[in-house]
């Protein structure tokens, strides 16, 4: 199934983006539709792939990981394709990318403390140089994909 997104459905995805628990109703009341057709579009979206899933956001903090990071890896000849096998059983690991460069692997880790770190870089070194960052803060976190200025361009050009 093929839909098109509108200008309608666009801010059901801005408001879905900023809450998604929120209800059909309210949602309805914002973009000037009714519970069920909210509903409907949503029920298509999510059909199609366009809605692909709804998260919790866990406070890694509240939980003991007292300490973020973005490690980097340069893979040894041969030891990429063992260490993507592995990556997925490393309880740390958040979120993990292949990527282009110098380095092979981009992750951003959570961690109890600087000791915990060090163990799990001793883990990684196994299979190649890696590079360590300590996340400070975050800047922005969870970014809505749909802000206003991309939804009126794809409106313009054809797109909703």
């Amino acid at each position: 199934m093929n839909i098109k997104v509108d200008s309608l459905s666009l801010k059901i995805l801005q408001a879905l983006q900023k809450n998604s628990r929120a209800t059909f109703v309210e949602i309805g009341k914002d973009v000037g539709l009714t519970s069920p057709a909210v509903a409907e579009r949503v029920k298509k979206m999510e059909d199609v792939g366009i809605i692909a899933g709804y998260t919790t956001q866990v406070s890694h903090v509240q939980l003991g990981y007292q300490l973020r990071a973005i490690i980097t890896l340069r893979a040894f000849v041969g030891k990429l394709r063992p260490f993507l096998d592995v990556v997925k059983g490393y309880d740390e690991v958040i979120n993990c990318y292949r990527i282009t460069g110098n380095e092979n692997i981009i992750m951003e880790v959570v961690l109890k403390d600087q000791f915990h770190l060090e163990k799990f870089i001793d883990k990684l070194i196994t299979y190649g140089e890696t590079r360590t960052n300590i996340v400070l803060s975050n800047v922005i976190s969870n970014a809505s994909v749909l802000n206003y200025n991309l939804a009126r361009l794809l409106l313009v050009y054809g797109y909703g």
